[in-house]
């Protein structure tokens, strides 16, 4: 079957900035369509019409500007947002237009124009060449790519139940050690620490490339998360190590946001900045880095971030609260002991999430491979 370049077909329409938004309905108002309102159908803003690009329920938009850039979505009724373009092609339905797109997305993502703020390269869309079977056709493609999309996302879900589960069963082994030692005579835990200290609170600078600088989101249980990295310039790394500067073996702490109270380590050979809404543990010969940061993500230390937690439109900890939580006081030998029996418990929950994180991964690859083939005639 001939290949149809995109261009020939395709129909885009940026949106416009709005002259006036409100909060809440208004005569002469409609729905604001942003990301957040086709993704979770949340509304948080509505806009005149006047000068208006307008979408009805139904039309594929897609973003083009920001992080994610090309990420499609099916529009309600209402006003197109000024970063997204309403999207169109002849002979193609909606469907698959959007799976079609959603194929190219990596290469969208990661192709984007721009020195600031990244936009969509929809010259890199309109080159592309497809094929265009009979809207018949490309219903039963369609059929059939959600038909194997429904089973991968069981899938995952069942992978997702399980990594759920062996988080449950990470508290519970920290949560008896821990229990064990309530009788011992507990201690401020800047006692035994060489240095607290909190972050900057100003919102770094980012570049392309430097020195890595963590977000809280980089942060696991026990563990950092690099799959996001996020670099700071040498100047901007000096200006925020100017009070102490982050080594390996230092605990970390996040402080505040969606995942306050979350401790892990920086690992041996990474230099790393802090970013915003964490703190830095550094401790004394006399207490195991790992025993406090075991602590500090166990039930017991959870109980004392939440009676402490104050603030509600962003709830936090404070880092003078934090210096005051109480920590079972042990000899270094007896701590040893500690960490090695609870990384022996856990040692096989970590062998069964890495492989769940490696299907997980696996599955959004053979997703990629599905809209592949569809779109090479080969899915069957």
């Amino acid at each position: 079957m001939e290949l149809t370049e995109l261009e020939s077909i395709l129909h885009m329409e940026k949106g416009k900035k709005p002259k006036a938004q409100v909060k809440v309905p208004t005569d002469g108002y409609l729905p604001y369509v942003d990301i957040k309102a086709f993704e979770q159908g949340v509304i948080d803003n509505y806009a005149t019409i006047e000068n208006s690009l307008l979408c009805e329920d139904g039309d594929l938009l897609i973003v083009c500007d920001g992080s994610r850039s090309g990420l499609t979505g099916i529009a309600m009724k209402g006003v197109v947002g000024s970063t997204l373009s309403k999207i169109y092609a002849d002979g193609m339905t909606t469907k698959y237009l959007r799976y079609y797109i959603q194929s190219k997305y990596t290469l969208l993502n990661t192709r984007k124009k721009g020195t600031g703020t990244p936009h969509l390269n929809a010259e890199i869309l309109k080159k592309s060449k497809l094929i265009v079977p009979s809207i018949p056709e490309q219903e039963r493609i369609v059929a059939r790519i959600e038909e194997l999309f429904s089973e991968l996302d069981k899938a995952v879900e069942t992978l997702q139940t399980t990594k759920k589960q062996l988080a449950v069963y990470r508290q519970a082994v920290l949560k008896t050690i821990f229990e064990e030692l309530a009788e011992v005579e507990y201690c401020p835990i800047t006692e035994l620490c060489e240095n607290i200290v909190d972050c900057p609170h100003s919102t770094p600078k980012w570049v392309k490339n430097g020195i890595l600088c963590l977000r809280t989101s980089n942060f696991k249980r026990g563990y950092l998360d690099l799959t996001e990295k996020n670099y700071v310039s040498i100047d901007t790394y000096q200006q925020r190590t100017a009070r102490l500067v982050p080594k390996p073996g230092d605990v970390l702490f996040s402080r505040e946001g969606a995942i306050l109270g979350i401790a892990c380590i920086i690992p041996d050979n990474l230099q790393i900045c802090m970013g915003q809404r964490m703190m830095l543990l550094r401790t004394t010969k006399e207490l195991s880095n790992k025993y406090l940061m075991y602590y500090l993500n166990s039930p017991q230390a959870r109980k004392l971030v939440v009676k402490n937690i104050g603030g509600s439109a962003s709830p936090h900890i404070n880092v003078g609260d934090i210096k005051k939580f109480g920590i079972p006081k042990l000899p270094l030998d007896r701590q040893k002991s500690i960490v090695s029996e609870i990384e022996s418990r856990l040692s096989v929950c970590d062998s069964i999430e890495k492989n769940v994180d490696t299907a997980i991964t696996q599955a959004e690859a053979m997703r990629q491979s599905i809209l592949k083939e569809a779109f090479e005639g080969r899915l069957v």
